[in-house]
């Protein structure tokens, strides 16, 4: 998204030091799960290890992933140092509809509506269906991220006849579904049958209800 990107890291809450108006995170205090800002982009902190050298001071290293672009990247950390801490906030909304090349979206809780490009949302845009609720990660102010559900249920919009009695062999077929993505499909599925895919990899997982 924004992109597929899906924050699946556990949520923590970390005692942050005050400095002035920014708050900032100390070394002592790196744990997965906790974010961080780079220059101006945030990023969470997916591995990190605290060395104590035989001389000298000890140090961090940290992997930290991108919660705008998905990208990751190392950085090592003196003991002591500050981190600067990003304003996120995460938000419950609702997909309403797709039209014009903007993606309609209504905060649950306000009702205020956001619109979002497909160039924002990524390949999250494939599996989203109307009257899904998803997450919006925000960053300060401007939506960077959108968490979907881990699985969602579609229905087959479009692939070859399904070969009767053929459940076992293992073979696959391409498979459009109602939200415009492709996925790998058992031969023997047909259109309108309703499927769970996994939303982190894309891939198909059972098969919910045949076409009625």
């Amino acid at each position: 998204m924004l992109f597929s990107l899906a924050f699946t890291a556990d949520q923590f809450s970390f005692p942050l030091v005050t400095d002035g108006e920014i708050s900032v995170l100390s070394t002592s205090e790196i744990r997965n799960g906790a974010k961080i800002e780079i220059d101006g982009e945030p990023f969470i902190i997916v591995d990190f290890q605290h060395v104590k050298p035989g001389k000298g001071g000890g140090f961090v290293r940290t992997k930290l992933k991108s919660l705008k672009t998905g990208n990751v990247i190392d950085r090592t950390y003196r003991s002591g140092e500050k981190l600067d801490t990003p304003d996120l906030e995460e938000k419950t909304m609702q997909f309403l509809y797709h039209g014009e090349g903007q993606y309609h979206f209504m905060d649950t809780a306000t009702y205020e509506q956001l619109f979002l490009t497909a160039d924002h949302l990524g390949q999250s845009r494939d599996f989203l269906k109307e009257s899904m609720v998803v997450n919006i990660l925000f960053h300060n102010g401007r939506a960077i991220g959108v968490d979907l559900p881990i699985f969602v249920e579609l229905a087959i919009a479009e692939t070859d006849p399904g070969v009767k009695g053929d459940t076992a062999s293992g073979g696959a077929k391409p498979a459009v579904l109602e939200s415009g993505a492709t996925v790998r499909v058992p031969l023997y599925l047909n259109v309108g049958d309703i499927i769970k895919v996994d939303t982190r990899t894309g891939s198909y997982v059972e098969r919910i209800r045949a076409a009625g």
